[in-house]
């Protein structure tokens, strides 16, 4: 077994006592800590199982060998999954000690009797964000805290959110009664980190993209004036204000209500968030995503598939619109962004020839562009995406595996992903990590961030469209990041006071 850390250590002696929420950025040894609490639960409870959970099968393999390669061997281990029949599953939950599963899988068996936590003395959840809702993960964990002889929970993930009242809601579906947070800045993790380099690379949409942006933005703000005529909208415009707002309307369609005043306003909505997701391809990814989506609008209305469509694609801003997008489409003109990147790359490899990077971007369209450029600049590139969706082609699990065995034989010097390269999976370090456009998710940004300066120096480069959402996702990052920090050191001490006072009282009662 490695040799733990120091921050490893003092945090698997908060895990050895309490059930614990471990929040610590990506590649610094969660699975460590838990192979710590694994070795001890099971030396402790010799005759208990110890129950492993991850949210994706990858995931949950790549645990199950990192346990094997670490973990005495005299402990019989197994992969659980939906693909094994369930009399099998019964008879491996029978004889295993340390199971490795998804959550929905032990779930199942768990609603059918297949089998009972009676006998687990330490339930493992990783990414545990998750567990909010109806994701099995929450199921799991109140069952196995009503079953268990000798319970045991450790929560583990980069970050749980920025909510206060999010993280609480994790600790109460987790029985959680104690919170671990380190960081980059911690005192005990800094020795073991290498700097790393912070930049933001700025650029302006040429004057023909801002003259496609003013077309639409006519569009997106009669739209919304309507909604609020209407007596709809009451708030702030934002894209989760009127897909709520979409949801309520059908809701009530639904339920009868077949009033104009819904009907009109439930086709302006739907118009609205179009014309805001063609603004945000526009102002973030570039002009051959922004045609796509165009030209996928057209389709729809010549299946007269839907009246909104048919709105939008009929009125004449939006014709303009196409009109000069097309223009600069058939120039081979693309966004500023893909330029820069461009410039960023050559860059590195002239700096060194065997660099590794990891460009993320939330489009598929986006990551097949930049890869291709990166190809023709003889950068051995491959994208890294999820599986099959409705229209497009994607990646099976075996193909995601393969790709990352190239990535770590260095026989692929850059990945282009999407979110999947951001959460869990064995990623090996990298030299720069780009974002082709920022996130607002500060769970996603810190995901990302943590694939360098590990154990090298590393760094993150952050390309941004000036006066665009770009800067306001960046900015809705970055706040909410300290947000939830300071939400989790305020809960670790609440933790902290409530165990101090539960060990006065027994004291005085003693």
């Amino acid at each position: 077994m490695e040799r733990p850390r120091e921050y490893q250590q003092a945090i698997f002696e908060t895990a050895r006592k309490h059930n614990t929420l471990v929040v610590i950025p990506t590649g610094l040894g969660k699975t460590l800590i838990a192979l710590l609490l694994a070795s001890y639960r099971i030396e402790k409870f010799p005759d208990s199982k110890i129950l492993f959970l991850a949210p994706t099968r990858p995931l949950v393999e790549q645990h199950y060998d990192y346990f094997n390669k670490h973990m005495s061997k005299k402990y019989k281990s197994h992969i659980f999954t939906g693909k094994i029949n369930a009399k099998k599953r019964e008879e491996i939950w029978e004889k295993a000690q340390i199971i490795f599963s998804t959550p929905q899988c032990i779930e199942n068996d768990l609603k059918n009797k297949r089998i009972d936590l009676k006998e687990v003395s330490l339930l493992i959840e990783d990414e545990t964000h998750r567990c909010l809702k109806n994701y099995s993960y929450v199921y799991v964990a109140k069952n196995y805290l009503k079953q268990a002889k000798n319970s045991r929970l450790l929560g583990l993930t980069a970050s749980p959110g920025k909510d206060a009242s999010i993280i609480k809601k994790i600790c109460k579906n987790l029985g959680i009664d104690a919170v671990e947070v380190r960081t980059r800045e911690s005192e005990d993790v800094k020795p073991y980190l290498q700097k790393l380099e912070k930049k933001i690379v700025k650029v302006e949409l040429t004057k023909e993209m801002q003259e496609i942006r003013s077309l639409l933005q006519e569009i997106y703000q009669k739209k919304i004036e309507e909604i609020k005529n209407r007596k709809l909208l009451f708030g702030r415009a934002t894209k989760t204000n009127l897909i709520a707002l979409q949801r309520k309307l059908q809701g009530m369609i639904g339920s009868g209500n077949r009033h104009f005043n819904v009907l009109r306003g439930v086709s302006v909505c739907a118009q609205a968030i179009k014309i805001h997701h063609l603004l945000g391809l526009l102002e973030t990814q570039g002009i051959e995503t922004s045609q796509n989506y165009v030209l996928d609008l057209f389709e729809q209305e010549k299946q007269g598939k839907s009246k909104a469509v048919k709105q939008i694609v009929n009125s004449k801003q939006f014709v303009n619109a196409y009109f000069l997008l097309t223009k600069l489409y058939n120039k081979n003109i693309e966004h500023p962004k893909f330029e820069k990147l461009k410039e960023i790359m050559q860059q590195e490899l002239k700096n060194n020839k065997e660099f590794r990077t990891i460009i993320f971007s939330q489009y598929r369209n986006s990551v097949n562009k930049i890869s291709q450029m990166l190809t023709a600049q003889k950068i051995k590139s491959k994208i890294f995406i999820g599986q099959a969706k409705r229209k497009t082609a994607g990646l099976s699990q075996i193909e995601q595996q393969a790709i990352l065995r190239e990535f770590k034989q260095g026989k692929i010097n850059a990945l282009v992903s999407t979110s999947i390269g951001e959460e869990g999976l064995d990623i090996p370090e990298v030299d720069l990590v780009v974002f082709y456009e920022p996130i607002p998710s500060a769970i996603r940004k810190i995901q990302r961030a943590g694939r360098t300066a590990r154990l090298k120096p590393g760094k993150l480069i952050i390309l941004m469209t000036k006066g665009t959402r770009d800067e306001s996702y960046h900015w809705a990052a970055h706040y909410k990041e300290k947000k939830m920090y300071e939400a989790l050191e305020t809960l670790k001490q609440d933790f902290k006071n409530k165990i101090k006072q539960k060990e006065q009282k027994n004291i005085n009662e003693f």
